[in-house]
């Protein structure tokens, strides 16, 4: 009919883009839908294939005869073809027959290319909630993933429903699947999400520091800025060495990265010595300790620097003053090692970095540490750890995360090799697979080249760039997108970018995104609360989608300050709370 011809027609093709006139809004869109960025129509070349486009924006125009008509910029998404959608918009022909609204179940058949089994559902269309969006469930996860939006735009919600769906969902009758989550919670806000979790605190969390390796030792332990550094760590290496071939006599080729057990207090005590030992100016092999056992004029003698060192670990020793005559200063009596013992000292004694430095922690075993942070414990599994990093000290808190990470990356590269070495035709590197997720990913893993930071980028670029191999990948969530690694960031395939207000995060997120999304990215500041753009390899095209409500919530709802205000003055507990804080 004439009244079709003219109530919508495409009136210019470009290789990603369409432009529809359209002469009567009302009469054109479907009569249980809005049309509005983001709506889906469809351009109908023949009786079976439709090309699927998602409206970008809207503009008033007007015709040869100066009448007000509506242009429809729309981005070509694919072809759906016998109820089969095709991803690319490039097959439209010229001219094309037909625009209206893609129908609900047009954009219904378009999301259910999806295999049913893989499927996972965890958000709906939004400009239709009546329409399920799912992700392929094992590109979702086995690739890593962003979660990108400033603050109050639902990250923490939208993070909790994805994980509270993947920890749920069984294949058959059983209590726990088999998902294996990390969670790094900086502001405690997960506890309440995730109630069964393995929950682990500076309290209950066992960091021993054996664990640590050269750089994260050193940067608890070393002050950077100190003109000794070098010295400092150069003797701290030969010490914790020479300590960790005294406690393990039957372990050969020992390092000081090698993950063994050794003693802190034996190391505090010989660089106690060192710092304060004299020696004969006759022999300077010849060490002038005070102990009535050792002759004073002759002294203790050591026939290699090794030797003494492993005789400094058992206790802290008194040495003869230099105003004797024959006894002169020892090699670090200028005082290289004071502020490092004194430093060092006070490390371990701290009550907030008993996690790490308590001095029973040597004495763990380390299959246990590991049993921890994966959440098999002897008495609860769960399929969720949650790491609550809020009372971690700030010196300490990408150390306590580049630990964790490093281990996690390194337990499944052999657990790998462990699979392969009983089963060679092995095809699937771990049947185990696990997510690290890192909340507010900018605070340890910034794009910054500071010292501070050096060991939990390193550890979590390693997964990043490696750990897909092994079975490990990332999920990362922040609300300053611009600030984290871009190593890190680039190796994301799927996002999902809630409302971003900083033009910095946009551009940053724009560039990374693809570029056949032309203008949709605009909509980034705009999106409403709990609104995402949803892009990646997991998803059929990308969508603009509602992200569903977790149950139960996580603590990070927003305060409602006027209501609160407006109440009566509240009495507040100041000494109970002082007495937390100290």
């Amino acid at each position: 009919m004439k009244d079709d011809i003219y109530l919508a027609e495409v009136i210019s093709v470009k290789p990603n883009k369409i432009l529809v006139q359209v002469t009567n809004l009302e009469s054109f869109k479907l009569p249980e839908e809005h049309l509005k960025v983001g709506s889906y129509i469809k351009v109908t070349n023949n009786d079976d294939a439709k090309l699927i486009a998602i409206i970008e924006n809207f503009s008033i125009g007007f015709d040869k005869d100066n009448e007000q008509v509506y242009l429809i910029e729309a981005l070509p998404l694919g072809v759906l073809e016998d109820d089969s959608f095709t991803r690319g918009g490039d097959t439209i022909a010229i001219p094309p027959k037909k625009v209206e609204p893609a129908t609900i179940d047009d954009i219904k058949a378009i999301y259910n290319a999806i295999d049913e089994v893989k499927r996972l559902k965890f958000c709906s269309l939004s400009t239709n909630k009546n329409i399920e969006v799912p992700v392929d469930g094992n590109k979702f996860f086995n690739k890593h993933i962003a979660i990108l939006g400033s603050t109050g735009s639902g990250k923490s919600h939208t993070l909790s429903k994805i994980l509270q769906t993947a920890i749920s969902s069984k294949d058959g009758n059983f209590s726990l699947n088999n998902s294996h989550i990390i969670v790094f919670d900086i502001h405690s806000e997960y506890k309440s999400a995730f109630p069964k979790a393995n929950f682990l605190d500076i309290n209950t969390l066992e960091l021993p520091f054996w664990l640590l390796n050269s750089d994260e030792l050193e940067e608890i332990l070393l002050d950077i800025g100190e003109r000794d550094n070098y010295n400092q760590s150069s003797i701290f290496r030969k010490i914790v060495t020479l300590n960790k071939v005294k406690h393990n006599p039957t372990v050969q080729n020992i390092f000081y990265d090698t993950p063994i057990k050794f003693d802190l207090n034996e190391v505090v005590n010989a660089i106690y010595n060192l710092k304060n030992e004299t020696k004969s100016s006759k022999n300077p092999d010849y060490c002038m300790i005070d102990d009535p056992t050792i002759d004073k004029e002759i002294g203790q003698f050591f026939e290699s620097d090794d030797v003494k060192i492993n005789y400094f670990f058992d206790k802290q020793l008194k040495f003869l003053p230099t105003k004797n005559s024959h006894i002169n200063k020892g090699m670090y009596a200028d005082g290289t090692l004071d502020k490092f013992y004194n430093r060092l000292s006070e490390k371990i004694r701290q009550d907030r970095l008993n996690f790490i430095f308590n001095n029973d922690l040597k004495d763990i075993e380390f299959v246990n540490v590991i049993k921890q942070i994966l959440g098999y414990d002897s008495e609860c599994s769960s399929n969720i750890t949650v790491f609550d990093l809020s009372d971690v000290p700030f010196e300490v808190l990408t150390i306590t995360v580049s630990v964790i990470s490093r281990l996690i990356f390194d337990y499944g590269y052999f657990y790998k090799r462990h699979r392969f070495d009983k089963n060679p035709s092995e095809t699937i590197n771990n049947d185990v697979p696990i997510l690290m997720v890192y909340e507010e990913a900018h605070k340890y893993v910034p794009n910054s080249e500071l010292t501070k930071y050096r060991a939990s980028k390193i550890a979590i670029e390693r997964i990043a760039k490696e750990g897909r191999k092994y079975g490990i990948t990332l999920m990362l969530s922040s609300q300053r997108p611009s600030e984290i690694s871009e190593t890190i960031f680039s190796q994301c395939n799927n996002f999902i970018s809630m409302r971003l207000t900083n033009p910095l995060d946009q551009n940053y997120v724009r560039k990374l995104l693809p570029d056949s999304l032309g203008g949709i990215i605009d909509i980034l500041p705009s999106l409403h609360q709990g609104d995402a753009l949803l892009v990646g390899d997991s998803i059929v095209l990308p969508s603009i989608v509602t992200i569903d409500r977790c149950d139960p919530e996580p603590s990070s709802s927003d305060i409602p300050y006027w209501s609160l205000w407006k109440e009566e003055w509240k009495s507040v507990e100041f000494e109970e709370i002082c007495q937390k804080w100290k």
